[in-house]
């Protein structure tokens, strides 16, 4: 995977959400599962350019006690599920810039919905996948770097 056009690129103005769960690791829920190959690399390349990486993600971190679902006497106590996930970028070197949303955004929208140039999310249409031995696909990095490579870098650089 090559990954110099990435290191050589000012991407200080590129705002990219990604999803973790199938993107940045198998879909292990609610463990964090394996690494997806390539993700490190392509991540900590464009933290490193300068992106602005939003972890956009269902995880959450729970402080209450809810009822699992199908038992009627069990219940979740205090699950950290998305600090889990915000830790797993911490031990690769990967600067995440917010968690779940975008807080240059809320000067002119109160939606909830993340604004960014770039989502990656292998639940995203047209995102490239890779069926391997688990039961649901993961993301393609290598093609996410190709597919970033067309929209981050002018056609003359290519």
């Amino acid at each position: 995977m090559n990954l110099e056009w990435i290191k050589k690129s000012d991407l200080s103005k590129t705002i990219v959400a990604v999803d973790f769960d199938g993107t940045c690791v198998t879909h292990e829920f609610p463990e964090v599962g394996e690494e997806v190959p390539g993700a490190v690399d392509v991540l900590k390349a464009l933290s490193e350019a300068g992106a602005k990486l939003i972890l956009w993600t269902m995880r959450s971190d729970i402080a209450a006690e809810i009822p699992i679902i199908g038992s009627p006497t069990e219940t979740a106590v205090s699950a950290e599920y998305l600090s889990h996930a915000a830790q797993w970028f911490k031990e690769r070197g990967i600067t995440l810039h917010a968690l779940n949303n975008n807080p240059q955004q809320s000067g002119w929208t109160s939606s909830p919905k993340c604004y960014a140039h770039i989502y990656i999310d292998d639940a995203a249409l047209g995102c490239p996948l890779v069926w391997n031995k688990h039961d649901r696909p993961y993301v393609d990095w290598e093609a996410v770097c190709f597919l970033l490579a067309r929209f981050c870098v002018a056609p003359k650089e290519l």
